[in-house]
């Protein structure tokens, strides 16, 4: 990039935490033996898609999410537990040591951080001091928008203070750094921890 970014927004699932794409895989298998059960159901069936909308603007609570989950998923003959399968899934993300070591030492160097993302359950950050990590939370349920929206990141700059072409967006989707991109953001595709923070170690000169 030509100049250096003064601001790191960042997603949390899949970046701050294990594989989001993982997760979800061995979730399938436990109830289905078919890994690509959720991720097809998402991008396949429009109800599914539209429920995860809904709940993830927090217009639908984690219980009505599970309930409409298990509904569509029972004519084909399987069972997921509603409620409680979305902490069952959440229980299968663990913290990224690496990535949480380079957004604390951003902060510790005077970078803001916010945090950005699109919430799954009512209680998807349970075990992760948020106010410590960050700046600020933009929070997909909490704000009603969801990524890759252009007004959940400007929320985030507003909090930040800072203009959206001084931010960089981490987020493991490549369509939510798409949509970033619409404000002027940078977009970091995290793909790998090591790279994703040597490339910080960059543009920020810190060290973890």
């Amino acid at each position: 990039m030509s100049t250096t970014p003064r601001a790191v927004l960042t997603d949390f699932g899949g970046v701050l935490t294990s594989s989001i794409f993982e997760a979800f895989e061995t979730y399938s298998v436990s109830v289905s033996g078919d890994p690509t059960l959720f991720g097809t159901l998402f991008r396949s069936e429009p109800a599914a898609g539209a429920l995860l909308v809904e709940h993830e603007c927090g217009r639908i609570d984690q219980a009505e999410f599970e309930r409409g989950i298990a509904e569509l998923l029972a004519p084909r003959g399987i069972v997921v537990p509603a409620p409680g399968f979305v902490d069952s899934f959440q229980a299968l993300l663990k913290p990224d040591a690496e990535m949480v070591a380079a957004i604390r030492a951003l902060r510790a160097a005077g970078v803001p951080v916010a945090i950005v993302s699109n919430s799954l359950g009512d209680d998807a950050y349970a075990g992760y001091d948020l106010a410590e990590l960050a700046d600020t939370s933009v929070i997909s349920g909490e704000v009603g928008v969801r990524k890759p929206s252009r007004a959940i990141y400007e929320i985030a700059c507003t909090r930040l203070g800072v203009e959206p072409s001084d931010c960089v967006m981490i987020d493991d989707l490549e369509h939510n750094l798409q949509g970033a991109a619409r404000l002027g953001i940078v977009g970091l595709h995290h793909t790998d921890s090591k790279r994703t923070v040597a490339t910080l170690a960059e543009w920020f000169g810190i060290s973890v």
